[in-house]
């Protein structure tokens, strides 16, 4: 059976059981935060647990290795949609320990869409419109100064206000420690 079969015969089951019941919640954070971190699967439910979040507590996006690359990108612009429209007054970028981001070789990459069908000239043509994928495609090398820029992004961000305490933290994908990198609270203009 494909995944969107299983996935759909699943849901079937989870509407008519009223299974959702226990998640009800509005679209506004209770505790009025944003969350930008990993798309890293160990995250996915131990980062809630880790920081006492549960369903309607935090928006949360998330990225690979939750950068935020360009300061008018979507992830920039969530995060201001989560300020300005849905109530969220602060702010937490949560990187985490062994993150693929720090080992991302753009060359390799490159060669895997190659193999898998993109055509030298559709990377030929990124290229002379601009797009340096090499740069585009890169990671970091040291997840501190990963999540530093990340939080020094938003805070230079001109429509963010300025009373916006906006944290950089490091949780451990093997049991869930956190370490503050940043405490935003030391920052507000």
């Amino acid at each position: 059976m494909s995944h969107i079969n299983e996935i759909m015969e699943f849901n079937r089951n989870f509407v008519e059981k009223k299974e959702y019941e226990p998640f009800l919640t509005s679209k506004f954070p209770d505790k009025r935060i944003v969350v930008i971190t990993c798309m890293d699967t160990r995250l996915v439910e131990l980062l809630p647990k880790a920081m006492n979040f549960k369903n309607g507590d935090v928006k949360v996006i998330k990225n690979a290795g939750a950068i935020i690359s360009q300061p008018f990108g979507s992830v920039m612009r969530s995060v201001l949609v989560a300020i300005y429209e849905l109530n969220a007054d602060e702010v937490f970028v949560v990187g985490h320990l062994d993150c693929g981001m720090a080992a991302l070789n753009a060359d390799r990459m490159i060669n895997s869409m190659k193999e898998r069908g993109i055509p030298d000239t559709v990377l030929s043509t990124l290229e002379n419109s601009g797009i340096k994928l090499t740069k585009w495609l890169r990671g970091f090398s040291d997840i501190k100064e990963g999540i530093v820029h990340t939080v020094d992004v938003i805070n230079k961000h001109p429509l963010l206000p300025t009373n916006t305490p906006v944290h950089g933290m490091i949780i451990d994908p093997a049991n869930g420690s956190l370490e503050l990198v940043v405490n935003g609270y030391d920052h507000i203009y």
